[in-house]
């Protein structure tokens, strides 16, 4: 009885949920390849000091992929060839106190300049790490999922 209860709500369930564009972020996975080996460039939060890759709201004059763009060099001080398909999503936490969650989309970045002069240089650090280590030192388990999706996607496909 209460089973036949959950199994209909599990029938119709998305793990998407909805979201207010208030609640709805995109991000940008830079990367780099030399001499056939990928590598990803991490920053850290400003809140926590964990390792992420850079996002932030979408700016309403820009789309999805430029305002990625534009977190990419504010945050990170990087420039390049951003994707306009993302290439998947993940859920965070949002507010100062984390009670909220975002939705972000991560838009391939293929870096082609890193600044040394940007918005959050010192707000921030920044690591070029390999696929290996960036899946180590990430945050969250789903942006390593992301990178290894992405480095099969340029690299083993």
């Amino acid at each position: 009885m209460i089973y036949d209860g959950m199994r209909d709500f599990l029938k119709h369930w998305n793990p998407r949920v909805e979201t207010a564009s208030t609640l709805q972020q995109s991000g940008a996975l830079p990367y780099s390849i030399v001499e056939g080996r990928m590598a990803f460039l991490l920053i850290t939060s400003r809140r926590s000091g964990k390792w992420i890759f850079p996002k932030g709201a979408i700016e309403p004059d820009m789309t999805p992929w430029e305002s990625a763009a534009q977190e990419a060099r504010d945050e990170a001080g990087v420039l390049g060839e951003i994707s306009p398909d993302p290439i998947g999503s993940y859920r965070t936490g949002a507010g100062g106190d984390n009670v909220g969650l975002v939705d972000v989309d991560l838009y391939p970045l293929r870096v082609t300049q890193q600044l040394e002069d940007y918005k959050e240089k010192n707000q921030r650090m920044r690591h070029w790490a390999t696929l290996s280590e960036a899946r180590r030192l990430l945050a969250d388990p789903t942006l390593g999922r992301l990178a290894l999706t992405l480095h099969n996607r340029l690299i083993s496909g």
